[in-house]
């Protein structure tokens, strides 16, 4: 039976009012997400409802009709406390959306909803290691190498072959949500989420509040050949955002309001390719650094086309202290935008990445872990170990934890035994060879279930599930970064003032 609104009852409905609402395109079309009304339109005499469906990623808020609505569940927003207090803390009232918004011009950021950062596990100490909830047992079963040193974490395959020894964490206590998700929650000692430092072209922020940075404001955006459907509120001129699709031109992402602008535009515009020096290329494959100071208007087109599809970041104008590198595919007519990741010049927290993203075409096809694959060579060849800058978004987080996760298994099962003695590494060994943060090892350890803890020793284990697994895994993976095709020089960016 279907469900419906009718016309006197929609217009009860206002902003922040929950209801289920039909979802298209379904598999099963009696289903009926709770969702939330963010704004309510009026065009052709016709209300449309703008919706955030619950639990779901914000790229599937949509304008729907009221006939998609199920009054009969319709919940209307709780009214906030009257009484203002200082700091906007809780009971104050909020400010007006209009006002919010005019501040939020004035201070150039603008908000999205942030989740807390991803929590780092870490090994535990030895107490805390025995019990056996912490890390699930082998299933098959394994011979253990006993050793009183406890410098190191034996490392078996199934069939007793000895892979790798890892070192234990003395004195660290061990957190919960070993294998968490983006949407995982990072609780201090006193139950408040860890907030991330806010660094980037990009940056985490909390304030997620504002309505209008809630929902997207892109209809469609032509890019060369591609037409993409933005997923997130992007800040371009509130002029272009009224416009069926916004032209984009490929080579130096300005943004143009038709496809005569375009056109005119591409007689004049003689880039074939990003600006700055070309540092990488194999095959068709290029990267390309670019200087956020000396190309500051491409890396602000650049974070506005990026903030069409990122959701946990804001949009800040400043890209002096930032790199920019751009992944491009080569053909006759010249070197095509694939994705990028930004980092800072000089990072405090040992950050190589602040914010990647492989453009929705080119998605789903190994360009996403190349991203990161390169990001990892420019920090070997800096000397230093690296480590995204957290929160990652959901589709981030997949391709680290993949990508950390081929990285290190792929160590472990390159070792051979030694004149007969089970091969031995430590963490610190691990992360120097791969420049992964000593952190992230640890994290994605855990998360594979690898560590057990056995007759006061740390044992890594792997089974045969994992070993056949990793193999297929690599075989599907044809896109590498080829060191010897690399030609980058880092700068000491200390001595160079202001950039």
């Amino acid at each position: 039976m279907t469900k419906m609104a009718d016309n006197r009852s929609s217009v009860e409905i206002v902003e922040g009012c929950r209801l289920p609402v039909l979802r298209k395109n379904q598999e099963h079309e009696d289903e009926w997400p709770l969702a939330e009304i963010l704004s309510v339109k009026e065009v052709s005499s016709r209300k449309l409802f703008y919706v955030h469906y619950i639990d779901f990623n914000k790229r599937l808020d949509e304008w729907v009709t009221g006939d998609r609505l199920d009054m009969k569940k319709l919940q209307f927003p709780k009214k906030e406390a009257k009484t203002p207090t200082k700091n906007g803390l809780p009971g104050s009232r909020p400010s007006s959306p209009e006002r919010e918004v005019k501040r939020k011009v004035e201070t150039v950021p603008l908000a999205t909803q942030v989740p807390p950062a991803t929590p780092v596990p870490s090994l535990p100490s030895s107490a805390e290691a025995s019990q056996a909830s912490v890390f699930p047992a082998v299933r098959e079963t394994t011979t253990f190498k006993a050793r009183e040193d406890h410098e190191q974490i034996s490392s078996l395959t199934t069939n007793g072959t000895a892979r790798r020894l890892i070192p234990p964490q003395p004195g660290r206590k061990r957190k919960a949500n070993c294998g968490g998700t983006d949407e995982d929650s990072q609780d201090s000692s006193d139950g408040i989420p860890t907030a991330p430092r806010m660094t980037g072209s990009l940056v985490s922020d909390r304030s997620h509040d504002d309505i209008v940075t809630r929902m997207k404001n892109i209809e469609c955006i032509e890019l060369g050949r591609h037409r993409l459907k933005p997923w997130y509120f992007s800040p371009y001129p509130q002029e272009l955002t009224a416009l069926p699709i916004l032209y984009l031109c490929e080579f130096c992402l300005k943004y143009l309001k038709s496809l005569k602008c375009l056109q005119r535009h591409l007689t004049k515009c003689n880039l074939r390719h990003p600006p700055g020096n070309e540092i990488y290329r194999k095959g068709t494959i290029s990267f390309f650094e670019i200087d956020g100071r000396k190309n500051k208007t491409y890396s602000q087109n650049l974070c506005l086309l990026a903030k069409c599809f990122l959701d946990h970041k804001t949009l800040y104008y400043d890209t002096d202290p930032f790199l920019f590198y751009v992944m491009t595919e080569y053909d006759s007519k010249g070197f095509h935008i694939v994705g990028y990741f930004s980092k800072e010049k000089e990072s405090t927290e040992d950050y190589n990445v602040a914010c990647i993203l492989t453009l929705p075409p080119y998605q789903r096809r190994g360009y996403g872990k190349l991203l990161i694959e390169f990001s990892y060579e420019l920090s070997k060849v800096e000397g230093k170990t690296g480590t995204p800058e957290k929160p990652l978004s959901d589709l981030g987080l997949l391709s680290y934890r993949s990508y950390w996760s081929q990285t290190i298994l792929e160590i472990l099962m390159d070792l051979k035994p030694d004149n007969g003695e089970r091969p031995q590494i430590t963490i610190n060994e691990i992360s120097e060879i791969t420049s992964v943060k000593k952190e992230d090892v640890i994290s994605t350890l855990q998360y594979l279930n690898l560590i057990n803890y056995y007759k006061g020793q740390y044992i890594l284990t792997l089974s045969e599930d994992i070993v056949e697994g990793h193999e297929r895994a690599m075989q599907k993976r044809h896109l590498r970064i080829d060191p010897k095709c690399l030609h980058f020089t880092p700068k000491d960016w200390s001595k160079r003032g202001k950039w």
